[in-house]
Protein backbone atom coordinates (compact mmCIF):
# COMPACT_ATOMS: atom_id res chain seq x y z
CA UNK A 1 0.00 0.00 0.00
CA UNK A 2 1.25 3.24 -0.81
CA UNK A 3 2.21 5.71 1.60
CA UNK A 4 -0.31 8.75 0.93
CA UNK A 5 1.56 12.71 1.69
CA UNK A 6 -0.95 15.74 3.01
CA UNK A 7 -1.07 18.66 1.34
CA UNK A 8 0.48 21.88 2.27
CA UNK A 9 0.34 25.32 1.75
CA UNK A 10 3.29 24.84 -0.47
CA UNK A 11 1.54 22.95 -2.48
CA UNK A 12 -1.45 25.08 -3.11
CA UNK A 13 0.17 28.79 -3.93
CA UNK A 14 3.33 27.32 -5.03
CA UNK A 15 6.88 28.66 -4.09
CA UNK A 16 8.33 32.22 -4.53
CA UNK A 17 10.37 32.43 -7.20
CA UNK A 18 11.99 34.42 -10.11
CA UNK A 19 10.48 33.35 -13.73
CA UNK A 20 7.04 32.76 -15.17
CA UNK A 21 6.14 29.21 -14.28
CA UNK A 22 6.52 27.21 -11.29
CA UNK A 23 6.96 24.28 -13.01
CA UNK A 24 9.29 25.78 -15.99
CA UNK A 25 11.26 27.89 -13.34
CA UNK A 26 11.23 27.10 -9.29
CA UNK A 27 10.72 23.15 -9.96
CA UNK A 28 14.04 23.33 -12.50
CA UNK A 29 15.85 25.42 -10.12
CA UNK A 30 15.08 22.80 -7.46
CA UNK A 31 15.71 19.58 -9.81
CA UNK A 32 18.85 21.35 -10.17
CA UNK A 33 19.64 21.42 -6.19
CA UNK A 34 19.37 18.25 -5.91
CA UNK A 35 20.97 16.55 -8.26
CA UNK A 36 24.00 18.43 -7.13
CA UNK A 37 23.12 17.40 -3.05
CA UNK A 38 23.28 13.99 -5.15
CA UNK A 39 26.43 13.92 -6.65
CA UNK A 40 28.21 15.27 -3.65
CA UNK A 41 30.81 17.71 -5.05
CA UNK A 42 30.80 20.57 -7.64
CA UNK A 43 30.94 18.38 -10.92
CA UNK A 44 33.37 19.79 -13.68
CA UNK A 45 30.94 19.26 -16.76
CA UNK A 46 26.94 18.51 -16.76
CA UNK A 47 25.12 17.20 -20.47
CA UNK A 48 21.53 18.45 -19.39
CA UNK A 49 18.82 16.67 -21.66
CA UNK A 50 15.51 17.83 -21.65
CA UNK A 51 12.13 15.93 -22.46
CA UNK A 52 8.99 16.66 -23.57
CA UNK A 53 7.80 20.32 -22.65
CA UNK A 54 10.96 21.21 -20.85
CA UNK A 55 12.50 20.69 -24.65
CA UNK A 56 9.57 22.05 -26.14
CA UNK A 57 9.03 25.41 -24.40
CA UNK A 58 11.42 25.23 -21.79
CA UNK A 59 13.75 27.92 -23.44
CA UNK A 60 11.46 30.77 -23.68
CA UNK A 61 10.21 30.08 -20.07
CA UNK A 62 13.77 29.93 -18.96
CA UNK A 63 13.56 26.18 -17.83
CA UNK A 64 17.78 26.01 -18.84
CA UNK A 65 18.67 28.82 -16.99
CA UNK A 66 16.67 27.49 -14.07
CA UNK A 67 18.52 23.94 -14.58
CA UNK A 68 22.23 25.44 -14.43
CA UNK A 69 21.03 28.04 -11.38
CA UNK A 70 20.06 25.23 -9.31
CA UNK A 71 23.14 23.30 -9.75
CA UNK A 72 25.16 26.22 -8.90
CA UNK A 73 22.83 26.24 -5.15
CA UNK A 74 20.74 29.58 -6.20
CA UNK A 75 17.32 29.01 -4.54
CA UNK A 76 14.03 30.01 -6.66
CA UNK A 77 13.69 33.38 -5.62
CA UNK A 78 17.25 34.27 -6.13
CA UNK A 79 17.13 37.42 -8.75
CA UNK A 80 20.34 36.02 -10.69
CA UNK A 81 18.55 33.44 -12.05
CA UNK A 82 18.50 34.82 -15.64
CA UNK A 83 22.09 35.54 -15.55
CA UNK A 84 23.05 31.82 -14.16
CA UNK A 85 24.89 30.81 -17.48
CA UNK A 86 27.46 33.49 -17.13
CA UNK A 87 27.63 32.41 -13.14
CA UNK A 88 28.11 29.16 -14.43
CA UNK A 89 31.18 30.17 -16.69
CA UNK A 90 32.57 32.05 -13.70
CA UNK A 91 32.29 28.99 -11.59
CA UNK A 92 34.28 27.23 -14.17
CA UNK A 93 31.25 24.98 -14.76
CA UNK A 94 30.61 23.51 -17.87
CA UNK A 95 27.16 22.72 -19.12
CA UNK A 96 25.61 21.52 -22.57
CA UNK A 97 21.91 21.50 -23.24
CA UNK A 98 20.25 18.48 -25.86
CA UNK A 99 16.28 17.69 -26.62
CA UNK A 100 16.34 14.02 -25.94
CA UNK A 101 12.94 11.50 -25.80
CA UNK A 102 13.59 9.78 -22.52
CA UNK A 103 10.34 7.46 -22.88
CA UNK A 104 7.02 7.64 -23.67
CA UNK A 105 5.92 7.08 -19.22
CA UNK A 106 7.83 10.10 -18.10
CA UNK A 107 6.40 13.01 -17.04
CA UNK A 108 6.62 15.78 -19.86
CA UNK A 109 8.99 18.24 -17.41
CA UNK A 110 11.53 16.08 -17.34
CA UNK A 111 15.60 16.24 -17.41
CA UNK A 112 18.46 13.92 -17.07
CA UNK A 113 21.63 15.19 -16.00
CA UNK A 114 24.85 13.62 -16.78
CA UNK A 115 27.40 15.11 -14.13
CA UNK A 116 31.00 14.30 -14.44
CA UNK A 117 34.25 15.67 -11.93
CA UNK A 118 37.72 13.96 -11.87
CA UNK A 119 36.24 11.44 -9.38
CA UNK A 120 32.76 10.37 -10.40
CA UNK A 121 30.44 10.46 -13.38
CA UNK A 122 26.39 9.75 -12.69
CA UNK A 123 23.21 10.40 -14.64
CA UNK A 124 20.24 11.21 -12.22
CA UNK A 125 16.63 11.89 -14.43
CA UNK A 126 14.17 13.72 -12.31
CA UNK A 127 10.58 15.84 -13.34
CA UNK A 128 9.24 18.96 -11.97
CA UNK A 129 5.75 17.61 -11.24
CA UNK A 130 3.66 20.90 -10.29
CA UNK A 131 4.07 23.86 -8.24
CA UNK A 132 7.64 23.73 -7.53
CA UNK A 133 7.54 19.97 -6.32
CA UNK A 134 10.18 17.97 -7.87
CA UNK A 135 10.61 13.87 -8.24
CA UNK A 136 14.02 12.40 -8.80
CA UNK A 137 12.84 9.10 -10.36
CA UNK A 138 16.16 7.61 -11.38
CA UNK A 139 19.81 7.63 -10.56
CA UNK A 140 22.30 5.63 -12.49
CA UNK A 141 19.58 3.26 -14.08
CA UNK A 142 17.95 2.28 -10.48
CA UNK A 143 13.87 3.17 -10.18
CA UNK A 144 13.85 6.18 -7.20
CA UNK A 145 11.38 8.27 -5.71
CA UNK A 146 13.25 11.09 -4.19
CA UNK A 147 11.04 14.60 -3.85
CA UNK A 148 13.13 16.33 -1.39
CA UNK A 149 9.95 17.26 0.97
CA UNK A 150 11.70 15.75 4.14
CA UNK A 151 15.13 15.45 5.00
CA UNK A 152 16.57 12.88 3.14
CA UNK A 153 19.28 10.38 3.57
CA UNK A 154 20.36 8.59 0.30
CA UNK A 155 22.14 5.50 1.02
CA UNK A 156 24.31 3.62 -1.87
CA UNK A 157 25.35 0.04 -0.13
CA UNK A 158 25.98 -3.48 -1.07
CA UNK A 159 22.53 -5.82 -0.98
CA UNK A 160 23.10 -7.59 2.40
CA UNK A 161 20.81 -9.39 4.90
CA UNK A 162 20.29 -6.79 7.83
CA UNK A 163 21.14 -3.65 6.36
CA UNK A 164 18.23 -1.67 6.01
CA UNK A 165 17.62 -3.03 9.98
CA UNK A 166 20.84 -1.39 10.23
CA UNK A 167 20.00 2.18 9.40
CA UNK A 168 16.71 2.37 10.62
CA UNK A 169 17.79 0.76 13.83
CA UNK A 170 20.33 3.27 14.45
CA UNK A 171 18.24 6.19 13.56
CA UNK A 172 16.00 4.78 16.26
CA UNK A 173 18.88 4.75 18.47
CA UNK A 174 19.59 8.37 17.30
CA UNK A 175 15.92 9.35 17.90
CA UNK A 176 15.30 10.18 14.79
CA UNK A 177 12.02 9.64 13.13
CA UNK A 178 11.97 7.84 9.99
CA UNK A 179 8.70 9.19 7.33
CA UNK A 180 9.12 7.34 4.63
CA UNK A 181 11.99 4.72 3.49
CA UNK A 182 12.51 3.07 0.03
CA UNK A 183 14.88 0.90 -1.82
CA UNK A 184 15.89 -0.31 -5.14
CA UNK A 185 18.28 -2.29 -6.07
CA UNK A 186 20.06 -4.11 -9.37
CA UNK A 187 19.89 -7.77 -8.63
CA UNK A 188 19.77 -9.91 -5.32
CA UNK A 189 23.01 -9.57 -3.48
CA UNK A 190 24.69 -6.40 -5.97
CA UNK A 191 23.97 -2.84 -5.22
CA UNK A 192 21.35 -1.12 -3.48
CA UNK A 193 19.99 2.17 -3.14
CA UNK A 194 17.93 3.49 0.27
CA UNK A 195 16.24 6.04 0.03
CA UNK A 196 14.95 7.33 3.84
CA UNK A 197 13.09 10.57 4.64
CA UNK A 198 13.01 11.73 7.91
CA UNK A 199 11.18 14.02 10.28
CA UNK A 200 14.44 14.97 11.51
CA UNK A 201 17.99 17.01 9.61
CA UNK A 202 20.25 13.73 10.00
CA UNK A 203 23.50 15.14 11.98
CA UNK A 204 26.91 14.77 9.90
CA UNK A 205 28.22 12.29 12.50
CA UNK A 206 25.78 9.79 11.47
CA UNK A 207 26.30 10.47 8.19
CA UNK A 208 29.90 9.39 8.94
CA UNK A 209 28.83 6.22 11.06
CA UNK A 210 27.02 5.28 7.79
CA UNK A 211 29.74 6.27 5.62
CA UNK A 212 32.04 3.87 7.81
CA UNK A 213 30.34 0.25 7.68
CA UNK A 214 32.33 -2.12 5.44
CA UNK A 215 29.13 -2.49 3.13
CA UNK A 216 27.80 1.00 2.30
CA UNK A 217 29.66 2.94 -1.15
CA UNK A 218 28.09 5.90 -0.08
CA UNK A 219 26.29 8.44 1.77
CA UNK A 220 24.33 11.98 0.81
CA UNK A 221 22.45 14.02 3.08
CA UNK A 222 19.96 16.03 0.58
CA UNK A 223 17.80 18.81 2.80
CA UNK A 224 14.55 19.40 2.52
CA UNK A 225 13.57 21.87 0.23
CA UNK A 226 12.68 25.51 1.28
CA UNK A 227 9.21 26.74 0.17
Amino acid sequence: MESIRSLSIFDIIGPIMVGPSSSHTAGAVRLGQVARSIFGEKPAEVLIELHGSFAETGRGHGTDRALVAGLLGLEPSDERIPDSFNLAREAGLKFTFQDADLGENQHPNTVRFTLTSSNQRMEITGASIGGGMIAITRLDGFPVNLTAEFETLLIVSEDRPGTINAVTGKLLEDHINVAFFNVARDQRGGQAIMIVETDQAVPDALVDYFQKLDWVHAVRKIARLKE
